[in-house]
């Protein structure tokens, strides 16, 4: 089959778990013999990036790469942002849906072409995978107002007080009419699904779990039983503000920060006189692999709810356990379904969590053990693709 994938972000030019996930899934796919296109945005990333604009080949992994360059430059996603229409992205836009796709399988889309870009383009199976809550959030992750997990909808005020454009696309039909070309929303966990279904999509939603792109060393790795992990964007958000506040009342534990994020500077410095926490930056996902299998754990602390939480899984297929904060979603899900972690509210439940599992060695060896089975049982890449197959099979038959 051939696959045209859309996204908003695709690596090197890229943020966060899914765009990695959007590499991962075309490579599996290529792996199996089929053909996959991907388009995306270059200028997009460069909007909050200060990395110099290199050029990458358009065919990588097998994968064929198409790489938006307008000459309204930042102008054309800003544009796509507002209207919720494809605007300066259109022509190129046109070109890639001129091809005969299997499947189109829409991912980011919010600065591609918004809602408008579900409608372009003809294939007998359209998907759309739900990677955060941009279907039912101007911010994309329920954080209200740059302060709070969202616990009411003021979403006009809330995108003013956040930094953001208002979208006047949101309070017309454009969403609801866009959606009808899509025949099946993926959804990384339920606790995704109900969120959007509770928020008024009533497009047909599936559960398909993700997938760890990390696999273990082959070698044997050295154990730091002390040693936690953070694994994410360095941002409110994600909770790290907390999770340092404890660590740095635990001045025998070792916490590694991995990550990049608007947050990173002003932490570094903040915490320059605790030895006991260091701040990495970017890690490759071979190094990523290596320090999640020394550690005693991978801690979760989110503030609002996670779609995933693929951190958890990468750190499960390394056999290491989580510790997830309660208020993280879909991350509590992938803890609840294996066993592999435990799950923690507030700052004295951090702490007494951390000590668990860097004191008591049979405890972080059994919930360890549990992360790698559940892993294995669930979160393959196989099982992925697999179930991925089958959604597409399962649409094709309905519509026979």
């Amino acid at each position: 089959m051939r696959f045209g994938m859309v996204t908003t972000f695709y690596p090197p030019f890229s943020y966060g778990g899914d765009a990695t996930y959007v590499r991962s899934l075309a490579k599996a796919l290529v792996e199996q013999g089929h053909e996959v296109d991907v388009i995306a945005s270059t200028q997009a990333y460069l909007i909050r990036s200060k990395d110099s604009d290199y050029v990458v080949p358009s065919w990588e992994d097998g994968v064929i790469v198409s790489r938006i360059r307008s000459s309204a430059r930042l102008l054309a996603p800003l544009v796509s942002q507002q209207t919720g229409l494809p605007g300066f992205h259109g022509p190129a836009l046109k070109r890639f849906f001129a091809a005969r796709f299997d499947v189109l399988h829409f991912h980011n889309v919010s600065l591609m072409g918004g809602p408008g870009v579900l409608h372009m383009g003809q294939a007998p199976v359209r998907l759309m995978s739900l990677h955060d809550h941009w279907l039912i959030c101007p911010t994309h992750v329920l954080w209200k107002n740059r302060s709070r997990a969202c616990d009411k909808r003021t979403c006009f005020t809330c995108t003013i007080r956040s930094g953001l454009p208002p979208q006047l696309w949101r309070y017309t039909g454009l969403r609801d009419w866009s959606l009808e070309s899509i025949d099946r929303l993926l959804a990384p966990s339920h606790s995704t699904a109900e969120a959007h279904r509770m928020n008024g999509i009533t497009a047909p939603i599936e559960v398909l779990p993700l997938f760890s792109s990390v696999e273990a060393p082959t070698e044997p790795v050295s154990q730091h039983p002390r040693r936690i992990l953070f694994v994410g964007r360095v941002t409110a958000l994600k909770g790290i503000e907390g999770l340092l506040r404890v660590v740095a009342q635990m001045p025998d534990i070792e916490l590694l920060v991995i990550g990049q994020g608007e947050l990173r500077p002003a932490l570094t410095a903040g915490y320059a006189k605790h030895p006991n926490i260091r701040f990495l930056g970017k890690v490759e996902q071979h190094q990523l692999a290596q320090y999640y299998a020394s550690a005693a754990a991978v801690v979760l602390p989110t503030l609002v709810p996670e779609t995933f939480g693929l951190a958890v899984v990468e750190a499960a297929a390394c056999g290491t356990p989580a510790i997830v904060a309660k208020s993280s979603g879909g991350a509590v899900e992938l803890v609840e379904t294996t066993g592999g972690g435990l799950l923690y509210g507030g700052d004295e439940e951090l702490g007494a969590a951390i000590r668990r599992v860097t004191e008591d060695r049979p405890l972080r060896d059994e919930l360890g053990v549990r992360a790698r089975v559940g892993y294995e049982q669930r979160y393959t890449k196989k099982q992925h693709v697999a179930g991925y197959l089958r959604q597409i099979e399962d649409i094709l038959q309905d519509k026979s």
